[in-house]
């Protein structure tokens, strides 16, 4: 194969054979001696440093397609890996707030009610604020004033402080806003003004529904607002009026034992209605 040198005296270029390559000569051009010690090849057309780009070129595109490959097959799992993260969080969350009901039950014989009311029965507080002495939060539940509304100009103050263990990590941001909330009416274990006890729940703690996620509430965690039980439909991540989370597949609830259960979406509505009532006897499947 013809091979192109250039002569290191007069730097001109010749063509020679690839059998003369070592060979000593005169140079076409300027006389002198050289010896043929390298070559290029000619047949492609293409110079050595051109060969080692093209090579170069080849090996980064390789490269970039495989790291492609390998971003596309590793990003799904770094994304579950995240979301299992937070979904231990949020569960964590849930055990802290049914630590501090199963708490001020110890205190006052009886779990808080779902809100409280001034004289003529119109809700002031949440029974979120009422759990702050028992989640390591006694400075800020002295400076509300109970005897008024959660959002009187006093109160409003502390209303916008952010609990970060009434926000669930996979909602973004922590921010004022609750993610976990009771189902109140008649027969839930936090079913209005009137706290419940846990004799009074004769379907077993364990079977019953103390709080439950609902992302994208939109209510601040002092707000006497929850999910009523009269208007739901059953159906987790169904709705607003229901229990729902950003977690694929169903949401985290805390048990009136103090335990949390994924509870998946599929269930029945008959089941769940069952557990998030304390008292009307029904048999709870053992894989709900």
């Amino acid at each position: 194969m013809p091979v192109d040198f250039t002569c290191p005296h007069c730097g001109s270029t010749m063509r020679v054979a690839d059998q003369y390559l070592g060979q000593t000569g005169p140079c076409t051009s300027c006389g002198k001696m050289v010896t043929v010690s390298s070559g290029r090849p000619t047949s492609s057309g293409m110079s050595t440093g051109m060969i080692i780009v093209v090579v170069f070129l080849i090996a980064g595109i390789g490269f970039l397609a495989c790291g492609g490959v390998l971003v596309a097959l590793l990003l799904p799992a770094v994304q579950a890996a995240r979301e299992a993260a937070r979904r231990a969080q949020c569960s964590n969350n849930l055990k802290q707030i049914a630590l501090a009901m199963h708490n001020y039950h110890d205190v006052y014989r009886a779990l808080p009610p779902a809100y409280t009311t001034d004289e003529n029965g119109t809700p002031l507080h949440s029974w979120r604020t009422l759990l702050l002495p028992f989640m390591e939060q006694q400075a800020l539940y002295a400076q509300i004033h109970l005897n008024e509304p959660w959002n009187s100009a006093h109160n409003q103050q502390m209303a916008n402080t952010v609990i970060s263990l009434y926000c669930c990590p996979s909602e973004g941001l922590p921010s004022a806003n609750t993610c976990y909330m009771a189902i109140t009416g008649s027969g839930t274990m936090l079913e209005g003004a009137t706290p419940v006890s846990f004799s009074d729940i004769t379907d077993g703690t364990s079977n019953t529904i103390m709080v439950a996620e609902v992302h994208d509430s939109g209510t601040p965690w002092m707000a006497p607002m929850d999910l009523n039980l009269d208007s739901m439909r059953m159906a987790i991540n169904g709705g607003p009026t229901e229990v729902r989370s950003r977690h694929p597949g169903g949401c985290n609830v805390a048990m009136g034992d103090g335990s949390v259960r994924f509870i998946s979406q599929t269930v029945s509505p008959e089941t769940l209605r069952a557990l998030v009532t304390r008292n009307d006897g029904t048999v709870i499947p053992s894989d709900f």
